[in-house]
């Protein structure tokens, strides 16, 4: 599969435009502050992008910065600018051709930027412990559509959380099925270097990031991917596929669920790419000077980790009052009036 990958990226892509799928984003989706970002990388590092998603969080001033599969560059020169001359951003690829992409224009983006804060890697994702990085020294690692690619999806998330520093975070987009991959697709050279033939069933995927340490996956966001090729069509059936952002947070102790202690935030609206909201995920868009309440692992995401400055904190852990409403999970049993089982209960499913 590694051979695979890099002939497909390497040598049979020249740009995003010889996508067979809709997985590439599209310039138009990014937001207006990483606009400005963008504008300043070369031409020819933008042409050989292939991500699915945007993996540029906020609050990254100074904060050392890996990416996993960076290929021509595109993001780590984006997260070159985010993490300013103070911090540092390195990228890791195994295809030789996107690394000489990269390595061609740091000069260029070293006197557009005014500072030199990025090197690359040739290496493998699934075998981080080979390059030399040390143990715990990253506040983010992101990754942009590649982990799927990967034929040891296990070993990488386990090479990241080793990587992270405790409370940083695996902020990265990737492509997921709604349901397992057939070997006949996850075979299929072509399905696998667009990223459909490696995706994870998406829930075979939350439970091996809970597997490895990560206890509370985050969904960002998400969109329906396309098919653009009408060929391919037929050889995929009846599944179906969706980019996806997840952030992971090493965190030690986080709850299986979302526990209500009766903490809650503010958010003080201090982050310049965020002045009236915070968004942490799919399901928590903090409103600037309004008072959120939230559950005890969002309390320790925000208050743990470099967005600490950005909130008040209201309340601990001393009490609990059961099961946040509203995330997914209820009180498992009825009250007298629902306790009396009928053959209407039997839905044929636990």
């Amino acid at each position: 599969m590694h051979e695979i990958v890099k002939d497909y990226y390497g040598r049979q892509l020249q740009s995003s435009d010889d996508l067979k799928t809709s997985a590439c984003c599209d310039a138009s989706s990014v937001p207006g502050w990483l606009k400005p970002l963008l504008s300043r990388i070369h031409p020819e590092v933008l042409s050989r992008y292939y991500g699915c998603g945007l993996v540029c969080p906020t609050a990254l001033a100074g904060c050392r910065v890996l990416d996993l599969g960076s290929g021509s560059g595109r993001d780590v020169y984006a997260l070159a600018q985010l993490v300013g001359e103070r911090g540092e951003v390195i990228g890791v690829d195994m295809t030789e051709e996107q690394l000489e992409v990269a390595e061609r224009h740091r000069a260029f983006h070293k006197d557009a930027f005014g500072y030199g804060n990025v090197r690359f890697l040739h290496g493998y994702i699934e075998r981080l412990d080979e390059l030399g990085l040390e143990e715990g020294s990253f506040d983010v690692i992101v990754s942009n559509c590649v982990v799927n690619l990967s034929p040891d999806k296990e070993a990488v998330l386990r090479g990241v959380f080793r990587l992270l520093k405790p409370g940083g975070e695996f902020y990265f987009s990737d492509v997921y099925a709604d349901r397992r991959v057939p070997a006949a697709v996850r075979n299929d050279p072509v399905l696998y270097g667009e990223c459909l033939g490696g995706a994870l069933y998406w829930n075979d995927f939350q439970n091996l990031a809970r597997h490895v340490g990560f206890a509370d996956p985050r969904l960002v966001e998400d969109r329906p991917l396309l098919i653009t090729d009408p060929a391919l069509l037929p050889r995929v059936g009846r599944l179906n596929f969706f980019s996806a952002t997840y952030r992971l947070f090493k965190l030690a102790g986080l709850e299986p669920a979302c526990e209500d202690h009766g903490q809650a935030v503010i958010y003080q609206g201090t982050l310049p790419e965020q002045p009236h909201e915070f968004v942490l995920d799919k399901h928590h868009r903090i409103e600037t000077g309004r008072t959120f309440a939230v559950c005890g692992n969002t309390a320790r995401m925000l208050a743990e980790s470099r967005f600490a400055q950005h909130f008040t904190f209201i309340g601990d852990t001393s009490r609990h009052f059961g099961i946040f409403a509203g995330c997914g999970s209820a009180l498992p049993f009825g009250n007298a009036e629902q306790t009396a089982w009928s053959a209407d209960d039997n839905c044929g499913c636990c």
